[in-house]
């Protein structure tokens, strides 16, 4: 079973990168594990994403050595067991309502001795039952990382006892569904959005799980003094639109002369009708 890299780098104190894909052609997560990312988000709560796809995005990245994290659609056992059986690295649950939630999930998502995971062992993480099955046990809760979400205000009556459950690896704070949740959408720099951003590190580090989060490049200083150790930037539909943009804008700017005849010259170039 291959290794964590964001978990190898997360347990020497370091901390990991992570980008968001909502294109699912898998060269778009070969780009950006090409880049030098330590992990690429695919995601299923929003995006497209059939099993086949996915899977060729996992095969995409473990070509290079890095990790991929999938958000899983909140389901059934099967919909949080498939991406790991697939060889994600981790996966991300969104939306952590309560204490009761979160050792459900961890129940279903853990082998024993700490849950009661589904055992198949025939498929890509188990190298196609070619592990021995308890050593597959084993290096499955040892190197497969488990993400609780919380971007809800519910659940941070028992955020306390949930950051203290064992069984899982980081406590991860989305801003977005938050932000909505108290009745303040898209207000990133609302005090309760801020103040929750803090708690969330606090007690993810006061418990021993790393804190986890998204934010824009140029908030990352902030983020990182607050605790956080897993850090999602950027996105490649951000990314294509922002150059697109550019070029439009700068087609736009273009100051053309029009001459008599059959030709349009622009003011390095010629341009042909």
């Amino acid at each position: 079973m291959r290794r964590s890299q964001v978990l190898k780098k997360l347990r020497d104190g370091k901390r990991a990168s992570c980008f968001k894909t909502n294109l699912v052609d898998a060269r778009v997560s070969e780009i950006v594990a090409i880049s030098g990312f330590d992990c690429v988000w695919l995601d299923q709560e929003h995006i497209g994403h059939d099993w086949s796809s996915l899977a060729s995005n996992i095969w995409a990245a473990k070509a290079h050595d890095v990790d991929v994290m999938v958000r899983v659609s909140r389901g059934s056992y099967s919909d949080y067991i498939r991406p790991l059986e697939m060889d994600a690295t981790g996966i991300l649950v969104p939306h952590i309502m309560n204490l009761e939630d979160a050792k459900k999930v961890i129940n279903m998502v853990r082998f024993h001795p700490v849950g009661r995971r589904p055992v198949d062992g025939g498929n890509a993480d188990g190298s196609y039952t070619s592990l021995d099955f308890n050593e597959y046990l084993r290096r499955a809760n040892e190197q497969r990382f488990v993400i609780l979400q919380i971007e809800d205000p519910e659940p941070l009556e028992e955020l306390e006892a949930i950051a203290a459950l064992d069984g899982y690896d980081m406590l991860f704070f989305g801003p977005g569904d938050f932000s909505q949740g108290i009745g303040a959408p898209g207000q990133w720099s609302h005090p309760k959005l801020i103040e929750t951003r803090k708690l969330v590190a606090e007690v993810a580090i006061k418990h021993g799980k790393f804190a986890a989060t998204t934010c824009n490049v140029d908030d990352l200083d902030e983020i990182i003094d607050m605790g956080y150790k897993f850090i999602s930037t950027g996105a490649d539909v951000i990314g294509l639109k922002v150059y697109c943009n550019s070029l439009v804008s700068r087609f736009d700017k273009l100051k053309v002369e029009v001459r008599p005849g059959s030709g349009v010259k622009g003011t390095n170039s010629p341009v042909y009708e």
